[in-house]
């Protein structure tokens, strides 16, 4: 599996002042740019990684605890953590190992990217 670094933009910059990417109905995607895309929607293409991502982003405090994400899933640990590690690589969410529990939590920007795409086929 290959790894891409996804570029940050400053808090507050979006779609609409043209920082973060070329909205799909505005203008075509670059050849780069379509590729760092498609690996953050290939990283939410799967249901388990989509429900993961979600549930770390509207639990409390804005992160969860691995053990707060297993037990909603008829998988085992390895798979979760699998499922975890594809988010992880996309750059949409960041951890931290506290003890023996590992930590997730949602990196606004990557996320805010992807939406950011579609968002102007809302404005219409």
């Amino acid at each position: 599996m290959t790894t891409t670094t996804l570029p940050l933009v400053q808090a507050g910059q979006g779609a609409q002042d043209g920082a973060c990417c070329a909205p799909i109905a505005r203008e075509p995607l670059g050849e780069g740019e379509a590729a760092e895309l498609a690996v953050l929607l290939k990283a939410v293409a799967d249901p388990v990684r989509l429900r993961l991502l979600s549930m770390i982003g509207s639990h409390a405090g804005g992160e969860a605890c691995v053990c707060d994400l297993t037990d909603a899933f008829d998988l085992t640990a390895p798979t979760i953590s699998h499922h975890l590690k594809v988010l992880r690589t996309a750059g949409l969410i960041g951890s931290e190992r506290r003890g023996t529990w590992v930590y997730y939590w949602i990196i606004p920007e990557a996320v805010n990217r992807l939406g950011a795409l579609f968002a102007p086929l809302t404005d219409r």
